[in-house]
């Protein structure tokens, strides 16, 4: 008898009479959200919760919208902007940057020549500081937000913003291909020297457009 048979024998043994057993309940008990607030309130949450993970935020509406990221490509100075398919025209109607396309076809070599990219989201988890893309209209495909070095995303209050992720889930569709954002990207080694930029973008910026959907 091999050690993988005596192995699993013991796993069949210990497990004898389990199988005919009903399956105990989970427990549904935990906290949906900590405490209440106003969506103001939610709002400056996600802002300081985003900041504290390295991220630019900026506040502006729907009159300030094109003005505003006109201003953060040029600070940037971002002679290319990928434009995902969906994404409202007007916002990036006083943009000097060269609009680039998101298509299907387009390679890792071509999405990394761009400078920056401007995305919606599906939604924002105020709790957690993390922004979720899913995909849909104006967000684009993954990795047009991972190879990119500078990545614009626009969040529109109080629209899409939640307080936490049990109230994020179910407004998510698990069968899309989620991309939970919180900071841009980053990492450390053994000894904490922390490296920006290696697994995604390396300056991540948030604009939380306020009113309703522009």
């Amino acid at each position: 008898m091999s050690s993988r048979d005596r192995v699993l024998g013991r796993i069949r043994r210990a497990t004898a009479g389990y199988g005919d057993a009903p399956e105990p309940a989970v427990p549904r008990d935990y906290l949906r959200v900590h405490g209440a607030r106003t969506p103001a309130e939610s709002a400056d949450l996600l802002a300081a919760h985003l900041a504290e993970y390295r991220a630019r935020v900026h506040r502006t509406d729907g009159d300030g919208i094109a003005a505003l990221l006109a201003r953060l490509l040029a600070e940037r100075g971002a002679r290319t902007v990928l434009v995902p398919a969906g994404l409202p025209p007007h916002w990036l109607a006083a943009a000097e940057a060269t609009r680039v396309e998101d298509r299907s076809g387009m390679n890792p070599y071509e999405l990394d020549a761009v400078d920056s990219v401007v995305t919606g989201c599906a939604l924002a988890v105020a709790e957690t500081g993390t922004i979720v893309l899913d995909a849909g209209p104006g967000q684009g495909r993954r990795r047009v937000t991972l190879i990119p070095d500078h990545h614009v995303c626009v969040v529109r209050v109080p629209d899409q913003v939640v307080d936490s992720v049990p109230q994020a889930l179910p407004l998510l569709d698990p069968a899309r291909p989620l991309t939970w954002i919180s900071g841009p990207s980053a990492t450390s080694d053994i000894e904490l020297d922390r490296v920006e930029g290696v697994h995604g973008p390396r300056t991540l910026e948030v604009v939380l457009l306020a009113g309703r959907a522009q």
